[in-house]
């Protein structure tokens, strides 16, 4: 292993205790200043603590070589901010990516953690924008994943485009051209960018608006988005008319005399394979042979005997 005895004081401390070097933190201001602060390491560094996490599973080299990267993942997620996502959630997720890198990272393959480390960090943080983004998932194919990452930053180049050539920048939506030259570029159809366009373009709309300068409440989309079928007493209801649909009918059924049961079952509770209801009054009428309205006051009289049954049950 390589003698890390000449390293720089702050370096030394990183190696006893590379936690050491991190402060009490209370905001991300903070953190990026103490970060910012955090020694870098020489290669011989950064291959001996490297050569101890592979060979010996040495946790402590595996922070020193996070630490001294923490600065990386803040520069890199600077860059995604314009989705609108906390600054912090990017670095914490960039900071997984770190973690990843370092712990796959192999000394030996002549490349600087660095230039390694950029992969794990930028695929991380993709993952999380496209998780929650909008709580929108836009992207679903690598075109698609390129796209969302690259049609931002090739708007910003046409209007760079446009004020050289004194045109028109205060346009949102590329022309016909741009389009094209976006699909042919990134290698996308062009309905998939006129598409990817339009989400990126889209306002926010906020789920709960609450109360109006005016005091009054405001109408959001909470207000028509919430499902009232999971409500507590939502769900007690739909249970009671399920036991009732099911047992409770039966029970009720149990009370009439057959002819009456019989009546009931062919009338409401049958349906044909075309889809159609059960038996007439006037098919009933002469399966008994009495008149259709002597069928009818039955019926009336056994729903009724089994309305009270169903109060009883319930």
């Amino acid at each position: 292993m390589t003698s890390l005895s000449g390293a720089p004081a702050a370096n030394q401390l990183a190696v006893a205790n590379p936690w050491a070097m991190v402060p009490s933190l209370g905001n991300l201001d903070a953190y990026i200043s103490a970060a910012n602060r955090l020694p870098l390491l020489t290669l011989e560094e950064e291959q001996g603590f490297a050569r101890r996490l592979r060979d010996n599973n040495d946790l402590e080299a595996a922070g020193a070589l996070v630490l001294s990267h923490l600065r990386l993942v803040i520069s890199i997620s600077r860059q995604y901010l314009g989705y609108g996502l906390p600054h912090g959630d990017l670095i914490q997720e960039g900071n997984v990516g770190l973690m990843k890198a370092v712990k796959r990272f192999d000394p030996d393959q002549g490349v600087r953690l660095v230039s390694y480390a950029m992969h794990w960090i930028k695929a991380e943080i993709h993952e999380y924008i496209l998780k929650n983004w909008r709580m929108v998932k836009v992207a679903t194919t690598k075109a698609q994943r390129k796209l969302f990452f690259n049609l931002r930053s090739m708007k910003q180049g046409f209007k760079a485009d446009a004020a050289a050539q004194d045109a028109d920048t205060h346009r949102e939506t590329l022309n016909s051209e741009e389009i094209d030259l976006v699909a042919q570029h990134l290698n996308v159809k062009r309905e998939e960018v006129i598409e990817m366009e339009t989400r990126l373009s889209g306002g926010d709309v906020m789920l709960d608006p609450g109360p109006a300068d005016d005091g009054e409440e405001s109408f959001g989309p909470i207000a028509y988005l919430a499902d009232a079928t999971q409500e507590p007493t939502a769900q007690l209801e739909s249970r009671q008319r399920d036991r009732l649909s099911t047992d409770g009918i039966a029970t009720a059924l149990q009370a009439l005399d057959e002819r009456s049961r019989r009546i009931v079952e062919e009338r409401w509770l049958k349906v044909n394979d075309d889809g159609s209801g059960g038996m007439t009054l006037h098919e009933l009428a002469a399966v008994y042979g009495v008149s259709a309205e002597r069928i009818r006051q039955i019926e009336v009289a056994a729903m009724k005997k089994m309305k009270k049954a169903l109060a009883e049950y319930a």
